[in-house]
């Protein structure tokens, strides 16, 4: 009788060191695993493809840039994104536009791809600065996008995560290059 009371309170011992472990290995798992974030959008390399000034008007140009987007996702899921905007700005007045098509980025993975915006500063009207800028050579954009969609986690887990950029640039309009390229 001595020997099998040793035993089950050795046993009962086991089991309640087994079963935190087990709690520790769940919480460490909920705490890195399944902690959702949003995906980081940024432009990589910019590229002036070709630059026109008006030869009527020394305040109004054509551009035409090819920047490289990236999507980096750092959950163990998938994020699959709706079709969106990427904006260029000219002293917060939108000079250009192009279209992101909805795509899926991987696991722990960085998608990048290509995207061409047609820029002219048709829509500014008699914006001194502009003419100040194409004088003195460089040329201040800014650019905004917003790719909403969702991350699935193991095929069960689904949410909302959107992932936001906001980038500003330097067009240095004699070398017809990029210059000072920041995202946040």
């Amino acid at each position: 009788m001595k020997g099998e009371g040793k035993r089950n309170s050795k046993c009962l011992a086991y089991v309640a060191a087994f079963i935190v472990f087990q709690t520790i290995i769940i919480l460490v798992f909920a705490l890195t695993v399944m902690k959702i974030k949003s995906p980081k959008v940024r432009f990589g390399a910019v590229a002036v493809e070709n630059f026109t000034p008006s030869t009527t008007n020394s305040s109004s140009f054509d551009m035409r840039l090819v920047a490289q987007v990236a999507i980096k996702n750092t959950n163990f899921g998938h994020f699959k994104y709706d079709s969106s905007n990427i904006t260029i700005l000219y002293g917060g007045m939108p000079v250009g536009e192009a279209v992101i098509a909805e795509g899926r980025t991987k696991a722990r993975k960085t998608q990048r791809f290509d995207v061409t915006v047609d820029i002219t500063s048709d829509k500014l009207s008699g914006n001194t600065n502009l003419t100040n800028d194409i004088g003195s050579g460089y040329l201040r954009l800014s650019s905004q996008a917003k790719l909403s969609g969702k991350v699935q986690l193991m095929k069960v887990i689904k949410k909302k995560k959107s992932g936001e950029m906001s980038c500003t640039m330097t067009v240095n309009l004699a070398q017809r290059a990029i210059q000072d390229l920041k995202c946040n």
